[in-house]
């Protein structure tokens, strides 16, 4: 942090925030790797949304895990201050966009009323990502970050 650079309150709140939404991410990426349909039908899934989770590739496992592992090292970086949050988020937003990419080529079938919402959450992920990314590297150019 440059000398005499204070770090604002708004820091903690975003920090603060993000790490939560983002850890949420991370509870859900383990939960969704250990337990499986079990959770997901604890979740409300169906088994039309189950089956379309457990028919996605293999490889679509690394954006997943960019774009959530990035984003919860990106909030602790934030909350600690630290310059290496700016890529880490850019590395969120990489895997969400590719995440939400593929959600688009191979929409998800069956999709009760109740959850039609969710087919915009990709969606929301992006932005919220994007957004995160904007506020790290504002914090890094206005000295902040160190």
């Amino acid at each position: 942090m440059a000398a005499g650079t204070k770090t604002p309150w708004h820091l903690w709140v975003v920090g603060g925030l993000s790490l939560l939404w983002n850890a949420y991410g991370g509870f859900d990426f383990i939960m969704s790797v250990t337990r499986g349909e079990a959770y997901w039908r604890e979740s409300g899934m169906t088994q039309p949304m189950i089956d379309y989770y457990n028919a996605m590739p293999a490889w679509m496992y690394a954006p997943w895990i960019l774009g959530v592992w990035g984003a919860v090292i990106g909030s602790i970086l934030l909350l600690l201050r630290n310059r290496l949050a700016v890529p880490a988020f850019a590395v969120s937003i990489v895997g969400a966009v590719a995440s939400a990419l593929y959600g688009l080529m191979h929409p998800m079938p069956d999709l009760p009323p109740a959850m039609a919402i969710m087919t915009y959450m990709p969606w929301v992920i992006v932005v919220i990502a994007a957004l995160l990314l904007w506020y790290a590297w504002s914090m890094g150019k206005r000295g902040v970050l160190r």
